[in-house]
């Protein structure tokens, strides 16, 4: 049963919310999520939102930290664009209830690695929580915003599926797939937001919730839309260490506050030996490298964060979600280290956008963690990821009400055609496919990279496109045969990237490039 709305949303984060809300004022809106509605990494976010909202601070502060941390890939005017429009974000935010924590009248702000201000605005250790209530509650009280949940997107709606076939690539919304009925419904808008999230589960670990397959990603590249940087993937440096919960995050904030790395049998504090100026609060990128060397120099599981030395009451009052979770497993965080190893953590390239929020694809929008657009660069700095959510929503939301006149009416669309297929009897190979992408990437494509290991995942990658193809063109969709598509496609689009740069830069850190070249170049893939 197709269905027709004004514009379709694809993701209900942050950056969809903050779109269809600014879009539901004049039009009809139709939100689509893979799993549940605050199923995204946006209820995720510990750490807070990035703002210049200190009497010390300035813009050029905040651009200059964002710019540091990018190592000179970020672009200027997008650094410049989202940062000047940081403050008006947090003030919506309250306007929608979150209750930002506050200390004598005034925001609370912490501060994170890589930051020269506290610029950091937080709800306890629970900030995305916070912000997806307040969205989603916002969103359901809205009469012109229909949300979905239950839908995974297989492909988006081109001008190749109209009833009379055209190659101008335009986009009229995406086939999905209704997880309660098994049938692949057609969703059409004049408009379409990508705002699917990253990639982040195409590694063994990461701190991606399960549904970060690069779907939005993968959609776009089939579509026709370029993708960029995508060999910038950001390795969170502290994930806890435990085989029983695997993607548990600890906040940069810990750090932020004063916590020390940690050898776990010498008990010395290494970061002194990488970066002796900044020690913990050294970017993301720089600790993570660290850990990834002390775990692989000294045959170690983990290494120990450690913020015992600061008073218990400290501790508990700042945070309190940490602190249950780790109890609850035999950790008392007050009087004793905690394990952590590095992990994925965020997907920096991806989809191109302009300033509008604008992709190659006419009739497609694109905000959040599902794009490039040129604010994190070479390496995200900390808490500047909600924000360009927000920022880009709302930028998606403006330039389509601003062209609302130029979209035209969607024409006659094709149904999904499954005639030639049947249900699966093989679903060991999805499950075997899955796992075995997950690893090598891990292994071959990771922290620290090397050529040679870059061409063993490409050619592991070959090998299961062609098995991967064969299953989508024989059997009936399903969420995990469509999550495993989406996740190859992407590992492709990051192995390339990983091999067309030829230097060490940010993330990206290969053993064959030590080297950063003069120029910061983006790597830009075309369909």
């Amino acid at each position: 049963m197709p269905t027709n709305y004004d514009v379709l949303i694809i993701g209900s984060g942050a950056a969809g919310l903050t779109a269809a809300l600014a879009l539901a004022e004049h039009k009809k809106v139709l939100v689509l999520a893979k799993g549940g509605l605050d199923g995204g990494s946006t209820a995720w976010a510990q750490g807070g939102i990035a703002a210049v909202l200190d009497a010390g601070d300035t813009f050029d502060n905040h651009i200059r930290d964002t710019m540091v941390a990018g190592a000179g890939l970020n672009r200027r005017e997008t650094v410049e664009f989202v940062i000047e429009r940081a403050p008006r974000s947090i003030e919506r935010l309250i306007e929608l209830g979150v209750p930002f924590n506050e200390d004598s009248g005034d925001l609370h702000l912490t501060r994170e690695g890589g930051h020269s201000h506290r610029r950091i605005v937080h709800v306890d250790d629970a900030t995305g929580w916070a912000v997806q209530e307040a969205l989603l509650n916002a969103a359901n009280a809205n009469p012109n915003i229909t949300m979905l949940p239950g839908r995974a997107c297989v492909d988006l709606i081109t001008g190749r599926h109209e009833q009379d076939y055209s190659g101008a690539g335009r986009v009229w919304g995406a086939y999905a797939l209704n997880q309660k009925t098994g049938e692949v419904e057609s969703h059409t808008a004049r408009a379409t937001i990508l705002a699917a999230g990253g990639a982040g589960r195409v590694y063994q670990f990461s701190t991606a919730p399960r549904g970060a397959t690069g779907d939005g990603i993968a959609m776009a590249w089939r579509a026709g839309a370029r993708v960029s940087n995508m060999e910038m993937m950001q390795f969170h440096p502290t994930c806890l260490y435990n085989l029983e919960v695997k993607n548990f995050l600890i906040t940069e904030a810990v750090r932020g506050e004063g916590g020390h790395l940690l050898h776990p049998e010498t008990g010395h504090r290494f970061m002194a030996d990488y970066d002796p100026e900044r020690m913990e609060l050294a970017p993301r990128d720089v600790v993570a490298r660290a850990i990834d060397d002390q775990i692989k120099r000294y045959g170690l599981d983990y290494v120990h964060l450690d913020i015992s030395h600061q008073p218990p009451e400290f501790v508990k009052e700042h945070f309190p979600t940490i602190h249950e979770k780790l109890t609850g497993l035999g950790i008392d965080m007050t009087r004793e280290p905690i394990p952590v190893v590095p992990a994925q953590h965020y997907t920096c390239g991806g989809v191109l956008v302009g300033l509008d929020a604008r992709t190659d694809l006419p009739g497609l929008w694109a905000a959040g963690e599902v794009t490039e657009s040129g604010l994190h660069g070479a390496n995200r700095l900390a808490s500047n990821s909600l924000l360009e959510c927000f920022v880009f929503g709302e930028a998606a939301a403006r330039d389509i009400l601003g062209r609302w006149d130029e979209l035209l009416e969607v024409p006659a669309i094709k149904e999904w055609d499954e005639s030639r297929v049947t249900d699966s009897d093989e679903e060991v190979v999805v499950k075997q496919n899955w796992t075995e992408i997950r690893r090598f990437m891990w292994n071959y494509v990771g922290i620290v990279r090397t050529t040679k290991r870059l061409e063993r995942a490409r050619n592991r990658i070959e090998m299961l496109g062609k098995e991967v193809e064969d299953y989508y063109g024989s059997f009936r969709v399903t969420t995990d045969l469509i999550e495993l598509r989406n996740l190859l496609q992407s590992a492709e689009l990051i192995v390339r990237s990983a091999l067309a740069r030829h230097e060490s830069r940010g993330l990206h850190y290969t053993l064959d490039y030590p080297e950063t070249a003069d120029v910061a170049r983006d790597t830009v893939l075309v369909p």
